[in-house]
């Protein structure tokens, strides 16, 4: 009866570790089920924060593509004031040479002198020979300090030296500078056409555009019209995003974007083109005086490829000559572009 006893309490044992066990398997799987949910919905959250960000990032581009002219218009125009060169002269700095080094002090160096009758016995011996180990480290430190100082001074001086040199060389370059853009001034304002060519250059080359347009242009003037010509180069179509938004699609696990319909492309590039063409204008106008510059003559062009050759082709596609005298009277803040270029009889072609 003892052994059925004992087998049969073994045979509990055993089957109490097994729901042991099976329950500690279930806990895990649960925890692991738990975790694959966990990471799945963290998995869909930066999907879906993936999407938004780019969706936000084509919101951002297309508001700076649509304040391609209106963003300048608050902005003071270039001038020959501006171009004066202001020399660049910022207070000497030493830095760790313009702190001395403090010198030795003799309190740090003096032994304690003896107290009550060791002054009268040997151990006054003992100080004095402590006296002159002291007094010789003292006076070594003391040598050391002048040399540390000299050097410290010839380094500073030398730092010195430099720093006036580049003062004097910076300030020269602003007095060259100056003399050349006054010589440019006078030669503008007696209509010279390499000097307006010159400053109107500068104007568009100090305009600043978004990312991804070009940045060649060319610039003549004919001073018997006072008219300024500029062949620019406009930005492609490419630079209106072709999605309106991007979306996280959850069965597939993907992000993809919600496409813009090709005739609002149309009509964006229309308008951005026209933009750049009326910023170009305002540009020009607003830097120069009417008795320099009457007119101005944009041409814009796109760079492609012709599909029939292969070989790169510049077709036209926006010009306009505008008189200051018309072009003075538009509200630029409030105008359609593509409607107000039409309204100065531009030429456009289709892009």
């Amino acid at each position: 009866m003892a052994r059925s006893g004992s087998l049969a309490a073994l045979e509990q044992r055993l089957a109490d570790q097994r729901r042991e066990d099976d329950r500690l398997a279930r806990e895990r799987r649960q925890r692991s089920g738990e975790q694959e949910r966990l990471r799945q919905q963290e998995h869909r959250e930066s999907q879906q924060q993936e999407a938004d960000d780019k969706t936000a990032a084509v919101q951002e581009r297309m508001k700076a593509l649509d304040e391609v002219l209106t963003s300048v218009l608050p902005l003071r125009p270039l001038s020959f004031d501006r171009l004066m060169a202001v020399p660049r002269t910022p207070e000497f700095d030493p830095g760790p040479l313009g702190d001395a080094v403090p010198a030795p002090d003799w309190n740090d160096y003096a032994p304690v002198p003896p107290a009550g009758l060791g002054r009268f016995l040997a151990v006054a011996v003992r100080h004095a020979r402590q006296m002159a180990e002291a007094r010789a480290r003292f006076e070594a430190a003391q040598a050391e300090h002048g040399i540390q100082t000299a050097e410290r001074r010839r380094a500073l001086a030398a730092a010195k030296a430099r720093y006036d040199r580049k003062v004097t060389e910076e300030r020269a370059r602003a007095v060259a500078r100056n003399a050349y853009v006054t010589s440019r001034q006078s030669a503008f304002a007696a209509g010279d056409a390499e000097a307006v060519q010159w400053f109107v250059d500068g104007v568009l080359r100090a305009s600043k555009y978004p990312d991804g347009f070009p940045r060649e242009y060319q610039v003549a003037y004919r001073p018997e019209r006072r008219e300024v010509a500029v062949d620019f180069e406009l930005p492609p179509r490419r630079v209106v995003p072709s999605a309106r938004a991007y979306r996280y699609v959850k069965p597939r696990d993907e992000i993809e974007p919600v496409p813009r319909a090709e005739s609002e492309i149309i009509k964006c590039y229309e308008r951005l083109v026209s933009a750049v063409a009326l910023r170009t204008l305002h540009e020009i106008f607003s830097a120069t005086p009417p008795d320099v510059v009457r007119a101005v003559a944009f041409t814009g062009r796109v760079s492609t490829v012709d599909r029939a050759t292969g070989k790169p082709l510049r077709p036209e596609l926006l010009s306009v000559l505008a008189e200051r005298s018309s072009f003075d009277d538009l509200v630029l803040a409030e105008v359609d572009p593509a409607a107000c270029l039409a309204r100065l009889n531009s030429l456009v072609s289709p892009g």
